[in-house]
């Protein structure tokens, strides 16, 4: 293969990944916010205070990589709600919006 077609193929891998990077901080924007409306439902919160959250909650998922971030935030507000919940269920959901959103942005 000549130098060109490497440097082609090189470019359309760069090109694949910053796409794939773009559409998952998308699907993690939207988890986010499915999230939000989540823990909002669980909390009796008002739209305006779950639009809030979900400030919050992108901001928490940009701190660190991963999710345990999120995970984290979510399990200690509602903790300090009062709202019984368990790390694993917390999880569950993340992964149940994380693939409700991925259907949507698909």
């Amino acid at each position: 293969m000549s130098e060109s077609g490497f440097a082609h193929r090189e470019d359309a891998f760069e090109k694949k990944f910053a796409h794939d990077a773009e559409l998952r901080f998308k699907v993690e924007a939207r988890r986010n916010k499915m999230l939000a409306a989540w823990v909002g439902a669980k909390c009796t919160m008002s739209a305006a205070e779950i639009a809030a959250y979900t400030t919050q909650l992108v901001g928490a998922d940009l701190k660190t990589p991963g999710d345990m971030d999120v995970q984290t935030k979510i399990y200690a507000d509602l903790k300090a709600r009062g709202v019984h919940t368990t790390e694993a269920e917390i999880r569950a959901q993340m992964n149940h919006c994380f693939q409700a959103a991925a259907a949507e942005l698909m």
